[in-house]
């Protein structure tokens, strides 16, 4: 770690010191500084880390770019029993710290966790746990995220599996819930001794009732209330989820509808998160209406499907010159592993429902697996044809996993740019 980097940590630990402030916490408040002084609004980006690649893309963009990165991981995909990736709470952050070394990046990393609430970890929902046992499930998975060293928790108790079809939660359920949580958290890191931690809440989708602005401001009133009630005046959450636009098929970010929802969360001293935001075609407007931060993660798996897809048509012509002797068959194992694991079903829409994968367009069905590969992207199969792939193509001069890592990051930089983050370290 060269003398700059080791002078910005420094400098940061001592300002979270003096502030007793949280990571996530400090970097909001110099970006509002920043902006008291003339310098454009900035928007946080976070990453879902869905893949080695995607983590290893992450930072190296984020250091490019000289600017914070946040990671927002589900409980599907970091948890006490590995998740998808393969990762406990400790092991992800010893990871990324160990990632953050190699390539010698000291900026403000973020760890977060994303969506964490009951039945929102699909095992919970397959095999329909009570609501004691998600509940005890998620606190479980809360107390691994802050004895690791988590800056952030983002608590969504917005889902309830035993719900008719056309019921939703009630806002009263939520705001319950997610006092619950809070007050676990923080009755377990007190008691430990653990520093602070930041807190997100709500959600964007419909299924959690925040979708209209009357339902939004009564979230936040009983909110207040309860956590008051609950003694916990002192913990509020730097961010609240809303929905701006987007959503899991829908690329407009709405401007309008984010600097209401910015305002209203003002008086409190939130801002707005946004999540979906994977291939919004304004993310330029992001900074300019206030949101606070927005979430990113399909779109990276695409990016990681597509460039491995790039890699085996190179490959199958160098089989077909003779210069390689075995192929990877990357992508036939790609899709059948997708297919088998089912995780595919997650995502279908209503018309698709009951029909096999067969049966479903072209077009949606490689949508369904250039975003389901995530789930799969750690077996050893598909592991090793990767390994495969990447030697068939070093062997004959190409550097295939620069190429991957690449295509991930130019993804991101247009993040990074748009949301004004370049070059925001060296304020920090």
């Amino acid at each position: 770690m060269n003398v700059k980097n080791k002078k910005m940590i420094k400098a940061i630990d001592k300002t979270k010191r003096k502030l007793d402030m949280p990571k996530t916490e400090y970097v909001l408040k110099r970006i509002k500084e920043l902006e008291a002084d003339g310098h454009s609004p900035r928007t946080l980006f976070a990453a879902c880390p869905n893949s080695i690649s995607v983590i290893q893309a992450s930072l190296r963009a984020a250091k490019r770019n000289n600017a914070p990165i946040k990671f927002a991981t589900t409980l599907n995909q970091v948890d006490t029993d590995r998740g998808y990736t393969g990762f406990s709470h400790s092991e992800f952050v010893r990871y990324v710290e160990r990632e953050c070394q190699k390539i010698n990046f000291g900026g403000p990393v973020i760890i977060a966790i994303d969506h964490g609430g009951p039945w929102l970890k699909d095992k919970q929902s397959t095999e329909k746990w009570s609501l004691n046992e998600a509940m005890d499930g998620v606190k479980q998975s809360f107390e691994e995220a802050v004895k690791a060293g988590f800056d952030l928790i983002h608590v969504d108790p917005t889902v309830d599996i035993f719900l008719e079809p056309n019921e939703t939660i009630s806002i009263a359920a939520v705001a319950e819930r997610t006092i619950e949580l809070i007050k676990h958290i923080e009755d377990f890191r007190r008691k430990n001794k653990y520093p602070p931690i930041s807190y997100e809440v709500g959600t964007e989708e419909v299924h959690g009732g925040l979708a209209d602005e009357k339902t939004f401001d009564t979230f936040l009133e009983l909110l207040k209330s309860g956590l008051k009630e609950a003694n916990l005046e002192d913990v509020w959450p730097c961010f609240i989820v809303g929905k701006v636009g987007t959503d899991l098929h829908t690329a407009t970010f709405d401007p309008e509808v984010a600097s209401t929802l910015t305002q209203k969360v003002k008086p409190f001293g939130s801002l707005i998160k946004g999540h979906y935001t994977d291939g919004v075609t304004n993310p330029e407007a992001y900074p300019l209406t206030g949101m606070g931060a927005a979430n990113v993660g399909p779109e990276f798996t695409i990016s990681e499907y597509e460039a491995l897809i790039e890699l085996e048509k190179i490959e199958e012509k160098l089989y077909e010159e003779g210069r390689i002797a075995i192929k990877s068959n990357m992508k036939d194992l790609l899709w059948s592993s997708v297919i088998e694991s089912g995780r595919w079903m997650k995502w279908l829409f209503d018309d698709e429902k009951g029909k096999s994968f067969e049966q479903i367009s072209p077009e949606r069905q490689e949508w369904l697996i250039s975003t389901g590969c995530r789930y799969i992207w750690q077996k050893p199969e598909i592991v090793i044809a990767r390994y495969q792939l990447y030697e068939n193509l070093k062997s004959n001069g190409f550097e295939a996993e620069e190429i991957v890592l690449s295509r991930i990051e130019r993804d991101m930089d247009n993040y990074f740019h748009s949301f004004n983050l370049v070059g925001l370290n060296k304020y920090l």
